[in-house]
């Protein structure tokens, strides 16, 4: 096993079921694929069982196509029976379900991020203001703190699940303890989706994940 390093590359799920999480490649092998023994399990049915292999030779990584039965492209081009050198900011594209970036330093997650929050998705927020836009329609009248905290806990979350916990820090710091509960998160949810409805009623941006917490679809 590899040591633990910022300068470990790191995957980032732009696109399918895991959209904004993100893993860390800290072994010399790792296999990508929807069996639970891969070391990065991907729950689309279009995957293969072992769909991918990323490995390392010296300083640097390859891919592998594990003969999956719907492909993998890089940067839109698919491979055909060979493997791959993969650069920082390399498209990795499985079975056309899942999509993630490959990042190749740890340390340069953050500054990706908000590049990517910055160019995609059609909500947007003004943080000076505290402004909130949908294709370039304003949210009128402005949202309510605990709302606008809300959106802006998920927006920077980039697709990334957000608990009820780090909802209730960050919606109201105060709060001690049990202070806030399902209910009023659950409200304050459904008040928030209401708000962006008003300009887009046939999108939900603000997506339950059961067991987990709240993520934002923000589509481009």
């Amino acid at each position: 096993m590899s040591e633990q390093s910022s300068d470990n590359p790191v995957l980032i799920i732009t696109d399918g079921e895991q959209t904004g999480q993100r893993w860390t490649i800290q072994e010399d092998e790792y296999v990508i694929g929807r069996g639970g023994e891969c070391d990065l399990v991907l729950p689309e049915r279009q995957v293969s069982r072992e769909h991918v292999r990323i490995y390392r030779e010296g300083d640097k990584f390859y891919l592998t196509d594990l003969d999956s039965k719907n492909g993998t492209w890089v940067n839109e081009i698919q491979l055909q029976n060979n493997t791959t050198q993969l650069h920082d900011g390399d498209e990795i594209n499985v079975a056309m379900a899942v999509r993630m970036l490959f990042v190749g330093s740890e340390s340069t997650v953050p500054l990706v991020l908000e590049k990517i929050q910055a160019q995609k998705g059609r909500l947007k927020l003004d943080r000076d203001a505290r402004r909130v836009f949908i294709d370039d329609h304003e949210v009128d009248p402005p949202l309510s703190l605990p709302q606008y905290r809300l959106l802006e806990l998920l927006y920077d979350g980039a697709g990334a699940v957000r608990t009820r916990d780090e909802v209730v820090n960050a919606v109201w710091p105060d709060a001690m303890g049990e202070g806030v509960s399902e209910q009023a998160i659950d409200a304050l949810v459904r008040r928030l989706r209401d708000r962006l409805s008003e300009i887009d009623n046939d999108h939900q941006f603000v997506v339950t994940v059961r067991g987990h917490g709240f993520r934002l679809d923000n589509p481009e």
